[in-house]
This record gives C-alpha cells, sequence and structure tokens, in this order.
C-alpha cells in the first residue's frame, strides 16, 4: 500500500489538510500520514522528514501565504526548500500554495482553498496510482482551484 504525506499549516485560514485528505480517501486506498506546522516555511523540511522518517511515496504541502509582500517573499524561499527537499530525497512533492490576495473575497477564498486541495489531491492519486491518467491531460490547460482554460488553439 502506498504511503501519502500531507503537511498543512496553522497559517492557512481554511483547513486544506482535512480536504485533501477527504479526497485522497474518497479515490484511492493508501495510508496517509499527516503533519501540521506553523507557517509555510516550516513545510519543506516537514515533507523531507516524512519521506525519510516515515517512508512517504509522495507528500502534499498545503499552504496560505499571505497578501504583504513579505508574504510572498516567504512564499519564494518555502518553495525553494521545497523544491530542494524533492532533488535531495529523489520523490515529488506537491506544493498547494492558495495567496491570500487570489480571491475576490472570503468567500471566494474558502472556495479557492478547498477545490485547490481537492484537485491537486487527485493529482497526488493520479501521480501515484494512474499516471496513465496524468498523461492523457498533458496539454489540457488544467487549473487547480478556478476553471480550467483547456488547451491553446490556432
Amino acid at each position: 500500500m502506498a504511503t501519502i504525506g500531507v503537511v498543512d499549516t496553522t497559517f492557512a485560514r481554511f483547513n486544506m489538510g482535512k480536504a485533501a485528505i477527504n479526497e485522497i480517501q474518497q479515490n484511492a486506498t493508501a495510508k496517509i500520514i499527516r503533519r501540521t506546522v506553523p507557517g509555510i516555511k516550516d513545510l519543506p523540511v516537514a515533507a523531507k522528514k516524512l519521506i525519510e522518517e516515515q517512508g512517504c511515496d509522495i507528500v502534499m504541502v498545503l499552504g496560505m501565504p499571505g497578501s504583504k509582500e513579505q508574504d510572498k517573499i516567504c512564499a519564494h524561499e518555502a518553495s525553494t526548500g521545497i523544491i530542494q527537499a524533492q532533488l535531495m530525497t529523489n520523490t515529488h512533492i506537491i506544493e498547494v500554495f492558495v495567496h491570500e490576495d487570489e480571491a475576490k473575497d472570503e468567500n471566494e477564498l474558502v472556495f479557492l482553498m478547498e477545490q485547490r486541495s481537492r484537485e491537486h489531491a487527485l493529482n497526488v492519486v493520479k501521480m501515484l496510482c494512474r499516471p496513465e491518467k496524468m498523461i492523457k491531460e498533458a496539454g489540457t490547460g488544467q487549473r487547480q482551484g478556478f476553471e480550467d482554460v483547456g488547451p491553446a488553439r490556432m
């Protein structure tokens, strides 16, 4: 049985980890190990530890960078750390960030956080259990959270 790690943050304004786990459980049989950390800069080491110490086959990291310039810098640093952790462990770590200023209001923010968490959870299931489904979606303009844009047309 595959082991999927899920790491979320207390800084986020929605329980993204819960939504992701629910979606995984509806679509795959897998052992799920969850960790929660304070903020997005804590995600890389938590994911790396799940891979190295708990044997996770893939990890999702979920977080919500705030809307201030400092938050955007922190998000970039966290992304860099996540990439480094992937390269150090040779394991996919799927980054799921929803920036607080992506939404026009709180209702849309909640919608976006839940949808992006769930849609990336489906990506994790496909990558781990059904890679042929990911191949079929190549070049189709998929967007996690908002409506898909579709492929480019000539």
